[in-house]
């Protein structure tokens, strides 16, 4: 098969819906039916069993789209290997990134990267922080940014350190906690951060919240607190200083330090000899020591 018929193969079974992967092929679905059909004629067999619901992959074409996704990786490290031998930065950049940061602090250091690099293309993907080092061993991502503690063998650059803090409308003190009755707005996130915040919680409380709220985004909870629906816990790097909410750091009682969460940048030390990751490294490094300095984090 080409490299085109590669990746018509690893989009079908991506996306699951002939009209999805025609968009994103930029092909009509008519064509894209088609070539699919010619495709199947080729390894005379049915790879895909079309219903309302989409495409389902046939037994024998989980075996094909596994060749595909092979061959396609396959493919491109060669081709990072031959461009990283190049002077310029080109190449794809595969970066998995906590969705927090991702949402928040990563944007800007990526406008630069591209200012700077026109050559060279992103790929990005966010989530949990063990999402993340599954796509890196995955080898779906260069390097990946996760927050909190991690367990990670190679290599591992603390970023930055952001304050915890209560948040809320009408809510003054820590103290208050203790009578409230207005709800605790969570979000989804991995099991170290609710470890964290939990541990915090019980070493000032004897009694879990009375009333909670638990949303699917940290920016949907951050909403709600703006909006005085209740009180939140949220990382400092989501906060811009202008929200009209009182905002309280919370401290740990048993050594009376601020309760933190750290950032790092993670990934094998052989992807970091690739130009275009060793470009970003040098770019997120840069944007983080300004972070450290600034006055709203903590060094």
């Amino acid at each position: 098969m080409s490299m085109t018929e590669l990746e018509i193969i690893k989009t079908l079974a991506e996306e699951g819906n002939m009209r999805k992967a025609a968009e994103r092929l930029f092909l009509s679905q008519p064509a894209l039916s088609q070539r699919l059909q010619t495709i199947e004629k080729e390894w005379e067999t049915l790879l895909f069993i079309r219903s309302q619901k989409g495409l389902e992959p046939t037994p024998e074409g989980e075996h094909v789209i596994a060749y595909a996704r092979e061959a396609l990786m396959r493919r491109e490290e060669v081709f990072e290997a031959i461009t990283s031998l190049a002077d310029k930065v080109h190449g794809t950049l595969k970066i998995a990134c906590a969705s927090i940061v991702g949402q928040t602090w990563l944007p800007q250091v990526l406008k630069e990267y591209v200012e700077r690099y026109p050559n060279a293309q992103i790929s990005l993907i966010t989530g949990w922080s063990s999402e993340i080092v599954k796509a890196l061993n995955d080898r779906e991502a260069h390097v990946g940014i996760v927050r909190g503690k991690i367990d990670w063998k190679s290599r591992k650059t603390h970023l930055f350190r952001d304050q915890m803090y209560l948040v809320d409308r009408e809510i003054t003190s820590i103290e208050e906690l203790k009578d409230t009755t207005r709800p605790f707005i969570q979000f989804k996130s991995d099991s170290n951060y609710h470890m964290e915040i939990q541990h915090w919680w019980k070493s000032h409380f004897t009694q879990a919240p009375g009333r909670q709220i638990t949303v699917d985004q940290i920016e949907t909870c951050k909403q709600l607190a703006l909006n005085g629906i209740g009180y939140a816990i949220l990382p400092a790097i989501t906060l811009t200083g202008d929200e009209l909410v009182n905002k309280i750091p919370l401290l740990n009682s048993e050594e009376e330090f601020e309760l933190t969460r750290d950032t790092w940048l993670i990934g094998y030390e052989s992807t970091f000899e690739l130009k275009q990751v060793e470009a970003f490294a040098e770019i997120v490094q840069s944007h983080a020591e300004r972070l450290r300095n600034s006055q709203i984090f903590l060094k």
